[in-house]
């Protein structure tokens, strides 16, 4: 493939003067003479599916002019990033790629991504997966944090035969630092916003036969409202609840900290009786700004961290969700293949 060659400019006679390489997508090619300004080879390859122009200027004579195009690829893969590009997140936000093709050469492919912070941080990737890479510090972002994302994939072969095709910056920025711990054993949660207490409120959590998840977890979905179905979580039809109210994903396998309007108040603060999830006293409806369930919902963001103990489960995984902070810095680092 054309890619695969840099770009090459010589005369048989005389020296060159300047030689320019631009293509129509606005990228330029930068390059480097030979002593005897014979040829002039550029730094990188060309991307594919690029229309460059080739303009040459010997010493002393006029500028001549050349175009060609590159192939483009038969196989591509690309990554799509959480979060959202001009997005605000807590503080235990990482950024997370999700590939469309497993990728094989993870070196070439984390090679070609990097991940800046402002205030300054060493940012670092974790591959979960063939198709999954996750960045983060060894610390929360601090609060306030600009992250930029930088893609440079195009024509990086993540498999064999099968090439990236975005080139990008994107950038997210970090709110307010709240982290929300949940102590199943007193049946409290305490939200602390910027390291002052904020609120506290007494929950539910899972029964001694459907224990909720101990560990850090991140909030990674948000719904007002929401259908809840045992059997989407290997419950069968235990029950089917449609506008579950201020429900927000903590795992990918379904724990959620949501609103409960159905169960009796006195339940929430003294007796764990969910099937996993975490259960705030609410209202049918969602509209009712005076229970636990809609302040907390409205207090919260994606990207805030939500931190449970004495659960009587074990840690969540790490990949269930976006909850890599249950490794430790070194087991993250570990997983980066740089």
């Amino acid at each position: 493939m054309c890619i695969r060659d840099r770009v090459a400019v010589t005369v048989s006679d005389g020296t060159l003067a300047s030689v320019e390489v631009s293509g129509n997508d606005g990228s330029t090619l930068t390059g480097s003479f030979n002593d005897a300004r014979t040829k002039w080879t550029s730094t990188k390859n060309p991307y594919s599916g690029t229309k460059y122009t080739v303009t040459a200027t010997p010493k002393g004579a006029a500028a001549q002019s050349a175009s060609f195009i590159t192939k483009q690829p038969s196989e591509t893969f690309v990554g799509y990033f959480t979060p959202e590009a001009n997005s605000t997140s807590g503080v235990g936000m990482p950024v997370s790629i999700n590939f469309t093709e497993a990728v094989k050469d993870r070196a070439a492919v984390e090679k070609a991504i990097t991940v800046t912070a402002e205030p300054a941080v060493e940012v670092v990737g974790h591959w979960f997966s063939d198709t999954r890479l996750d960045f983060r510090p060894e610390e929360y972002w601090a609060a306030g944090t600009k992250i930029t994302l930088s893609l440079r994939l195009k024509d990086v072969e993540g498999t064999t035969g099968v090439y990236g095709t975005q080139s990008k910056d994107v950038t997210f920025h970090i709110g307010r630092r709240q982290i929300s711990t949940v102590d199943l054993a007193k049946k409290t949660m305490t939200v602390e916003r910027d390291g002052s207490t904020l609120a506290g409120y007494p929950v539910s959590g899972g029964d001694a036969d459907h224990t909720t998840w101990s560990g850090i977890m991140v909030i990674s979905e948000r719904f007002k409202q929401t259908r809840m179905e045992s059997s989407t979580v290997g419950l069968g039809d235990e029950y089917d609840i449609s506008d579950v109210p201020h429900a927000q994903r903590l795992t990918t396998s379904g724990t959620f900290i949501h609103g409960n309007y159905w169960a009796s108040t006195s339940v929430f603060g003294s007796t764990n009786t969910s099937h996993g999830c975490i259960g705030l006293h609410d209202a049918k409806g969602a509209n009712d700004s005076s229970v636990p369930g809609y302040t907390f919902y409205a207090s919260s963001m994606l990207g805030d961290v939500v931190v449970v103990k004495n659960s009587g489960e074990k840690t969540v995984e790490a990949s269930n969700g976006l909850n890599g902070w249950n490794l430790s810095w070194s087991d993250w680092r570990a997983g980066s293949a740089l």
